[in-house]
């Protein structure tokens, strides 16, 4: 048995994440998927709840060929000590696939082996182009699974996402 790991914030989930999880899922058994900074929601760079993405993972995964576990991380604001923290929040698994530097770099400090996916266009790809286009009334339906339109349709998120990037003055 195989297992591996992918960290994201999934702010949204989108078309790389699922990508690169297709990929996955053709050389592990079984996936950890781990949801960063699980406790952080209503921001403009964190604006979903550990919850909401939870449902836009799993309603996107609903057909992977292999089995997933999704398991919210909470950060804990030390870094020598987040690989810890990672395993003791998920069921065992036998290496990591992250491309973040920091993620990269502290699980091989932690003797866990680290494969770096092939990003799936990361320009437009994005959880940061993808807010931003929420944010101005732009095309980025088409960025996501359609599971998770109907996620964000759902909980309003867009609206939510545009109020909380107001300032004081605006109504």
């Amino acid at each position: 048995m195989k297992r591996g790991f992918y960290i994201g914030r999934f702010q949204p989930y989108h078309e790389g994440h699922q990508y690169v999880l297709e990929q996955i899922a053709k050389e592990v058994d079984e996936i950890v998927i781990g949801i960063g900074s699980a406790e952080i929601s209503h921001t403009l760079d964190n604006p979903f709840t550990a919850g909401e993405r939870v449902l836009m993972i799993t309603r996107s995964l609903a057909g992977l060929s292999c089995p997933f576990y999704v398991i919210p991380i909470e950060d804990i604001k030390r870094n020598a000590l987040w690989v810890s923290h990672v395993l003791s929040m998920t069921p065992p698994f036998d290496l990591c696939y992250s491309s973040n530097p920091l993620v990269v770099r502290l699980f091989t400090e932690a003797g866990v082996p680290v494969k770096s996916p092939a990003m799936y266009e990361r320009r437009t790809r994005s959880g940061t182009e993808i807010r931003k286009r929420m944010l101005n009334g732009k095309v980025w339906k088409r960025l996501v699974p359609a599971p998770v339109v109907d996620v964000l349709d759902e909980i309003d998120g867009v609206a939510r996402l545009r109020q909380i990037a107001r300032d004081d003055g605006e109504a």
